[in-house]
């Protein structure tokens, strides 16, 4: 085979790979927009863990009010999430792809009562249609340091996309710290 010809070819297989890898992100960032609407905490009974039996969680577990939106913003290129609005411990997380167009990654943003920002990544190799995991992106300082931060969110998506399961990982000092999970339902 002809080194222009074997160029060639590696050329068209990395083509075909960043298709893929596009076609991928952009499917993930798809599925993040199939949370879109206003979720409540599901009763005291389907709850796990501490973060709902404490703060101002603990006073709207398995009552109608909003515990949790999705928005689609920006023309599609944006999922802006609040958690607890209206709330002392409200938070905002901004999902989007490095670019809408030619999406490679998706990208995300935690605004947090810890007064931080950690940014995160989409794990591809963990995500699909129902399952979403966003992973510290460890080029930014904040992901190396000592400080507690939001190092890992995972959105679990029922089939029939009327429950879903957030858990938020907290680092601290490289380490983990504690998972804060919340079982949601889609309010009607």
């Amino acid at each position: 085979m002809s080194a222009a010809r074997t160029l060639f070819l590696l050329c068209a297989m990395l083509l075909i790979e960043t298709a893929w890898a596009a076609s991928d992100a952009l499917d993930n960032y798809g599925a993040l927009t199939k949370l879109n609407g206003n979720w409540v905490l599901s009763p005291a009974d389907k709850q796990e863990g501490g973060a709902t039996k404490k703060g101002p969680a603990a006073d709207i577990v398995g009552t109608s009010n909003i515990a949790m939106s999705f928005k689609v913003i920006g023309k599609g290129s944006t999922v802006q999430e609040n958690l607890l609005p209206g709330t002392a411990k409200e938070m905002a997380t901004m999902y989007h792809c490095d670019k809408f167009t030619n999406c490679s990654k998706v990208q995300a943003t935690h605004y947090c009562t810890k007064q931080n920002q950690p940014e995160l990544i989409l794990d591809e190799d963990k995500s699909n249609n129902n399952l979403i995991v966003l992973t510290c992106d460890m080029t930014t300082a904040l992901c190396n340091s000592a400080e507690s931060h939001i190092h890992k969110i995972t959105h679990e998506l029922s089939e029939d996309n009327n429950h879903l399961k957030t858990t938020y990982t907290s680092y601290k000092n490289g380490e983990h710290e504690k998972n804060s999970t919340y079982h949601f339902d889609r309010k009607q």
